[in-house]
Formats: C-alpha cells, sequence, structure tokens
C-alpha cells in the first residue's frame, strides 16, 4: 500500500469549500473521483484542514493510500488532466506510511488581502475583500502584534465551532502593503473556523478607528466570539503553505 502526498492549488469561487458536502461541489469530492478514475480505487484524501467556501489555496496539501503502481509523474498528469482548470496538483510523491496530511503538520500560513480603495476592483473581486474606507496600516500592525504567542482565540472562533479547544499559538505575523493591496500574513500551530477572517474582520476596524490598538488585546483576552467584530468575507483568505 502506497501513501501519496499531494500539494494543490485551487480557485475556490465556484465551490463549497474543500469538504465533501451534501449540498454542493468541493475541491476534494472533484479530487477523490478522479484519481478514482485513474487508480480504479475508492479514494478518500485527508487534507491538512479544511478550507470554506469561497476560500483559496496556494498550496493545500492531502495525502491518500492507493495500491495503485502507476508513476508518480504519470498520476500527476492524469490528474491534472481530468481536473477542471481552477484546480492543479503541483506536486505528487509517495511518502512515508506514518505521514498524515492534518496531524503531522507543524504549522499553517494563511494569506488574507484587502483592496483598499473607494473604487471597486473587477478582476480582483474574487480575491480580496474591498475596503473602501482609508486604513490605518500601522495601527493595523501594531494590534496584529498582540496575537503572537499562545492565547485562547474564542473571541475569533466561529459561533458552534466544532473545536473543543480553543487555544493556539501564533508565532508570526506581517502586514504587507503594494499600491491598493493590503496583505495580512498569519502562521500558527493550528486555526480556528473562520479565526483568520474575524482576525481581519477586528484588524479593520482598528484601521477604521473604530476599535482602538488596546482594545484589539482586550477583546482577545475576552475569549468571547460576541466581543469582537464582523467576519471578513472569504474570498480574500488563501491558505498558503503547510510545515512540516
Amino acid at each position: 500500500m502506497r501513501n501519496v502526498r499531494i500539494i494543490c492549488e485551487y480557485d475556490g469561487t465556484a465551490y463549497h469549500g474543500w469538504q465533501v458536502q451534501p449540498n454542493g461541489i468541493s475541491i476534494q469530492e472533484i479530487l477523490e473521483k478522479k484519481i478514482g478514475l485513474i487508480t480504479q480505487e475508492k479514494i478518500k484524501l485527508t487534507a491538512s484542514g479544511r478550507t470554506d467556501a469561497g476560500v483559496h489555496a496556494l498550496n493545500q496539501v492531502a495525502n491518500f493510500k492507493t495500491e495503485s503502481r502507476i508513476a508518480c509523474e504519470n498520476l500527476l498528469k492524469g490528474i491534472n488532466s481530468l481536473i477542471p482548470g481552477d484546480i492543479v496538483v503541483k506536486d505528487l510523491r509517495d511518502v512515508h506510511e506514518d505521514f498524515h496530511a492534518r496531524y503531522s503538520a507543524k504549522s499553517k500560513i494563511y494569506l488574507y488581502k484587502i483592496f483598499n480603495s473607494p473604487v471597486r476592483t473587477a478582476l480582483r473581486r474574487n480575491y480580496s475583500w474591498n475596503v473602501r474606507a482609508p486604513l490605518d496600516v500601522d495601527a493595523m500592525r501594531e494590534a496584529a502584534i498582540l496575537l503572537k504567542g499562545k492565547h485562547d482565540f474564542s473571541s475569533f472562533c466561529a459561533s458552534g465551532c466544532d473545536s473543543e479547544d480553543h487555544i493556539r499559538t501564533v508565532t508570526d505575523t506581517s502586514i504587507e502593503v503594494k499600491d491598493d493591496m493590503i496583505s495580512f500574513i498569519i502562521e500558527a500551530d493550528g486555526f480556528l473556523r473562520y479565526m483568520v477572517r474575524n482576525i481581519v474582520g477586528l484588524l479593520v476596524d482598528v484601521g477604521k478607528s473604530i476599535v482602538r490598538t488596546d482594545r484589539f488585546g482586550e477583546i482577545m483576552d475576552a475569549a468571547d466570539r460576541r466581543a469582537a467584530g464582523i467576519t471578513a468575507p472569504p474570498q480574500g483568505l488563501f491558505l498558503m503553505e503547510v510545515k512540516y
């Protein structure tokens, strides 16, 4: 039995997220079906984590078990010839039998893009959140620093979050600006559902001077979702990298 790891990139605009859903098509469903066609097996993909509807991935990692002896190079070409153009498998290789895309991961890096302009964007509307009000990026950076370290991130967890443990360790954050695009990057040992989008929603309130920087820290420490602000829309979010 082989254990095969894939790294894939996808535009999540047309999909109901990574995970198989009863009411809509998902990236996992498409990949499992196409890999199964090639290997003539029922394939079960395990990903590093779920991405929600409309969220994108630059380097999503997943693995599956197979009895097929098809060479990795040929398997990669075969999969990419069958899947739609908004999904691509960038790398495919055999890995140790103990490798698990989710449980072997040490940390993940997410990217969130904000298009900060009073005029909306046509070409980047599916890949950023258009915030029309001017944002104080220095204040946002000051608030983002408070995220570093080990904290209870309940204030940034979706209501009804199925994770019992809301303690996560953020190892790095940065906010970069290029023209009208603001890029927020965060690395942590794990993420709660909507955690990055909820953080971004509050950072934007800081940038608008609706929430003071010190109040940002108080909201985080409250460990109460009701204390925080809006959830940023999904289209600005990208799973950037998974580290092992």
